[in-house]
C-alpha cells in the first residue's frame, strides 16, 4: 500500500504543477486579447470625434477618458 506520506507530496506537486500552467495559460489568453482590443487612447478618441466630423479640444478628450474611468470603477 502506498504510504501517505507519498500520496500527500505527489497531491501537493500536482497542484503546484497546475498553478503554474494555469498562470501561464491565462497569461498568454489575457494578452492574445489585449493584442486583439488595445485599450483605448487618445488618439483613439480624437480618431473617433474626427470621425463624427467634429475638431475635437483637449478638454472633450479628457472629459471622455474621465468618464471611461469612471465607468470601469
Amino acid at each position: 500500500m502506498v504510504q501517505w506520506w507519498i500520496m500527500l507530496i505527489a497531491i501537493i506537486v500536482a497542484l503546484l504543477v497546475g498553478a503554474v500552467v494555469g498562470f501561464f495559460v491565462t497569461r498568454y489568453f489575457f494578452n492574445r486579447t489585449l493584442e486583439k482590443n488595445p485599450p483605448i487612447n487618445r488618439d483613439m478618441i480624437r480618431a473617433m470625434y474626427m470621425q463624427m466630423g467634429r475638431k475635437p479640444s483637449e478638454k472633450d478628450i479628457t472629459r471622455v477618458i474621465e468618464a471611461m474611468n469612471q465607468y470601469k470603477k
